[in-house]
């Protein structure tokens, strides 16, 4: 019942923060003969203000039994929002047995700050400490969830990819200084340890992992981890964490020392941009507006299992993954519904046939599209070409050539395209480079160097050569 009365407290707090601010603004301006007659609706604003800072302050103490937040944070919160109430009513005496101006004013400005930051830390709280820094991070919507890494394989897999995927898109809720349902993912302990739903990870185990088990169930779900207003992961984020769990979740190993599949080896390159990732073009929105889609439409491809989520916060465009789902025509055919505001389409591992590519070539506004592992061929190119925007292209494990690529040459804002373990020879790589000026070619013909201790087998020529 406490709990449930808690949960009160971020509807409540608003108010008396607007009511005090009014009165702390009325009690300053009316100092001045111009809005003298502000003075006397002063003492009842402040009267109502403090008693609505007593009710947030008891539902926010309750909220806090909950065990959700970071003590000392809770504690710094708590106090200072137990002495706005108590100032409020302070100077609602004050003001009534008729103090000196002055004296109003000084407590007014201080009134004024002492909120001001009351409302911080209560949204530090909420939402993470860096909640508006991050606002102001280059890629305009938070921080990047994996910087960089300059040699993948080289590079600890937990250290230099999930701790930074885990630290940008979970810290805030699961963090030191909020947990929620007591989960902690900001050190090894705190992760083995779990939270009130049980083991975030078991080693060697994704279907009992928690926190694999919560990534994976539709946005839609109330329990789909991170909640539906927040960033969410990439395909290729989760399979690095499903691949990390699946393979020990070992907390110290180099990603070399870690079995890796094809699909993953081509993932994980994904995450090895160096000093190309600077330069690249940045995958924008369009900057023409667009109306909602049909929510029946988007209903019909929910059925039938397409992932359909706004590509960023509040947008209209969308994204849409067959990630569970085959790409049949009767499904590809619904997406048309979303011609104007489908921006990134995931078709990976399906089996695409070239005819069906071209059949999306009215999908305008698209402007990602992944394709890697499909059955396609150079006929594809003949629909690509006709998506004008497209600016992403993952062709890894597909049967296209250099001939068929040669044909989106003319994509004018085609930035960057994946092409391992695709039907390019190495011998054509030097010239699609020469035609590719301004688009960065992923051949994932990476080589790891050899490393001091690293032990090496010299064999001797054979005889006769």
């Amino acid at each position: 019942m406490t709990e449930f009365i808690g949960r009160f407290h971020p509807v409540l707090v608003h108010l008396p923060i607007g009511i005090l601010l009014l009165g702390c603004f009325f009690q300053l301006l009316s100092s001045g003969n111009r809005f003298l007659t502000l003075k006397p609706a002063i003492p009842l604003i402040y009267l109502l203000g403090g008693i609505g800072a007593i009710f947030s302050s008891i539902t926010g103490y309750l909220l806090s039994q909950s065990g959700d937040y970071d003590g000392s944070l809770v504690q710094l919160h708590q106090w200072m929002g137990i002495s706005v109430a108590a100032i409020s009513m302070v100077v609602y005496v004050l003001f009534r047995i008729q103090v000196k101006e002055v004296y109003l004013n000084v407590i007014a400005v201080f009134l004024i700050l002492l909120t001001a930051l009351t409302g911080h830390y209560g949204g530090s709280l909420t939402h993470g400490s860096d909640y508006i820094s991050s606002a102001l991070k280059s890629d305009g919507g938070g921080k990047v969830a994996i910087p960089p890494v300059p040699n993948v394989q080289q590079a600890f897999v937990y250290k230099h990819m999930v701790q930074p995927l885990l630290q940008n898109r979970c810290y805030s809720c699961h963090g030191s200084e909020k947990q929620k349902g007591k989960l902690r993912l900001d050190t090894k302990d705190f992760i083995l340890k779990g939270g009130e739903a049980g083991a975030s990870l078991v080693a060697g185990n994704i279907e009992e992992s928690e926190l694999i088990k919560r990534l994976l169930l539709p946005p839609s779900n109330e329990d789909h981890m991170p909640p539906k207003e927040k960033p969410q992961l990439t395909e290729q984020e989760i399979e690095l964490l499903k691949w990390w769990v699946s393979e020990g979740a070992d907390f110290d190993k180099k990603t070399q020392d870690l079995k890796q599949t094809e699909k993953i080896k081509s993932t994980l390159l994904t995450f090895q941009e160096g000093a190309k990732a600077a330069t690249a073009k940045k995958l924008d929105l369009p900057e023409k507006e667009v109306s909602k889609a049909d929510a029946a439409v988007i209903a019909d491809l929910k059925k039938a299992g397409v992932v359909v989520i706004p590509v960023k916060g509040n947008s209209n465009y969308l994204s849409a993954s067959f990630v569970t789902v085959k790409a049949s025509p009767e499904v590809l055919k619904l997406l048309g519904g979303l011609d104007k505001q489908l921006v990134w389409l995931n078709l990976s591992n399906t089996a695409l046939s070239d005819a069906q590519i071209k059949s999306l070539s009215s999908f305008g506004a698209l402007m990602r599209i992944n394709l890697s592992r499909t059955p396609i061929t150079d006929a594809s190119a003949d629909g690509l070409v006709k998506l004008k925007n497209l600016q992403y292209i993952n062709l890894v494990g597909t049967k296209m050539t250099a001939k068929g690529l040669a044909k989106l040459a003319g994509l004018k804002e085609l930035s960057k395209v994946y092409l391992y373990q695709s039907g390019v020879k190495k011998e054509d790589q030097a010239g699609l480079k020469k035609l590719f000026k301004k688009v960065t070619l992923d051949f994932g013909d990476y080589t790891v160097p050899i490393l001091a201790q690293d032990t090496t087998e010299v064999k001797p020529p054979e005889a006769g050569k």
